[in-house]
């Protein structure tokens, strides 16, 4: 029996990405160039490729090739965008073994590039209260964006999800869900300060568009329950850079920001890290264990306050 040619298991894989899985084509796209690009470079090894031609070696030159990789302005490929990679070359060989049975390296044999650990840049009270008093509210743009900062900062949104609400999503509403990366389902909550700028917002607009944020220039565009009025993730990150700059902040803002902010609220205010998971919706704990630096002062004062040795006041 013929091997079968790992570029048509490729593009097997990518339909199952899309389909199966529920991948958005953003996502999609990204797979196909990181794994084309793969497949393109090995082919000058094995130019008829198989699973089984992915070797440990073949792996190992491939890592060396994009530590040693160039932009064309001389720069080396930053190892995120290193790993990135290897993360869509590991899932293509779990998705060889696992789901077509077929014979190849296993994808723990592939070592990632080793990073710095990574911090996120989170709003403090005094930052935070300055960002979300930025907008003028007494225009309608600016109850608007009072509105998508409040929520952002209520329900640690990602951007697209955000953009992608609808009014029914929340008017007079507390709660509500969202579809996520993946595709998969999980409930947000507003605070009753987010969901009263929502209810002021929607209660000034005089129109009957679905979507839950509109533009209010290039005049409107009713076609489509107002498909065309939508503003697009691009959009509320400009927003929120604007308010960013008037707010004085020590650093520019963006809607993720905002999402690291409530991640951060959440466990300074005693969250267990598998609830913060399930509100962000992260797939994996190691996502969310990002924000684990935040406990560490919590961490430090309880081990204080409780430990023997500190209670005790030192050496007798």
């Amino acid at each position: 029996m013929t091997a079968p040619d790992i570029n048509a298991l490729a593009e097997d894989y990518l339909v199952y990405l899309e389909i199966d899985r529920g991948y958005s084509q953003r996502t999609c796209h990204n797979y196909r160039l990181y794994l084309g690009r793969f497949l393109d470079w090995a082919a000058q090894y094995a130019p008829q490729s198989t699973p089984q031609t992915l070797t440990a070696e073949l792996l190992r030159r491939y890592r060396l090739h994009l530590a040693r990789l160039k932009s064309p302005q001389g720069k080396p490929l930053g190892k995120t965008t290193q790993n990135y990679a290897l993360i869509v070359l590991r899932q293509f060989l779990r998705y060889l073994l696992v789901k077509r049975d077929l014979s190849t390296l296993s994808p723990d044999k592939l070592d990632l590039a080793k990073t710095d650990e990574h911090y996120v840049n989170f709003l403090r009270e005094d930052e935070l209260e300055r960002l979300l008093a930025a907008p003028d509210v007494a225009t309608r743009q600016g109850l608007r964006d009072r509105a998508i900062l409040e929520t952002l900062f209520s329900t640690g949104l990602r951007v697209s999800e955000l953009a992608a609400l609808n009014r029914e999503h929340v008017w007079e509403r507390r709660e509500f869900s969202v579809v996520g990366k993946g595709g998969k389902a999980r409930l947000v909550f507003l605070s009753p300060e987010a969901a009263g700028w929502l209810v002021r917002y929607l209660a000034s607009r005089h129109d009957d568009f679905r979507p839950l944020f509109i533009r209010y220039s290039r005049g409107q565009s009713p076609q489509k329950g107002g498909e065309g009025m939508r503003l697009t993730p691009r959009s509320i990150q400009n927003i929120v850079s604007k308010y960013s700059l008037k707010a004085s902040l020590p650093f520019k803002a963006s809607p993720h920001t905002l999402r690291h902010s409530f991640a951060t609220d959440l466990l300074q205010g005693g969250a267990d890290l598998r609830s913060v998971q399930e509100m962000l919706g992260h797939a994996s704990i190691k996502t969310t264990q990002v924000y684990t630096h935040v406990t560490d002062g919590r961490l430090r004062a309880t081990h204080q306050e409780a430990h023997r040795r500190h209670r005790d006041k030192g050496p007798k």
